[in-house]
């Protein structure tokens, strides 16, 4: 892949601001393993190979199975999930794939099981994540070997 712009180097106040969100989803009550989750499935959706890499570390070293991990991109047909990790996934997807919309079953159902607060975290998580990866992909970032 050719080389592009370093979003940190060529606009850095950009680059903060993003950072300030991230710094924002740490501070909240998400669990590490949602937003582990919310993370690596919309990396997944998004195509964002540096993402996927970086994140499934994350959640290895948390202790995260390989065996969830890999069935992640097919969590609907597993009984890997939980009824709440799927109430995550299913808002995470949703608002990754937001041209269409999120469902209002999807969306009570996540009110239901998680609560409005927590659903709200996991709606700021998704967003986030969304960033990190049009930052990834439209500057060519790729994992490094190893």
């Amino acid at each position: 892949m050719e080389k592009r712009i370093t979003i940190p180097v060529t606009e850095p106040a950009g680059y903060k601001a993003i950072l300030g969100l991230e710094k924002y989803i740490e501070s909240t009550s998400l669990t590490p393993v949602h937003k582990n989750l919310i993370k690596i499935r919309a990396s997944q959706i998004n195509g964002c190979a540096f993402c996927i890499d970086m994140h499934t570390k994350e959640a290895r070293a948390i202790g995260e199975t390989e065996q969830r991990i890999y069935a992640l991109n097919a969590w609907r047909e597993t009984p890997f999930f939980t009824d709440e990790e799927r109430a995550v996934l299913a808002i995470a997807e949703e608002v990754t794939l937001i041209q269409n919309h999120v469902s209002d079953k999807t969306y009570n159902n996540a009110i239901t099981l998680l609560g409005d607060q927590y659903v709200a975290q996991v709606i700021m998580a998704a967003i986030t994540i969304n960033a990190w990866n049009r930052i990834g992909i439209a500057t060519n970032l790729s994992p490094a070997l190893g």
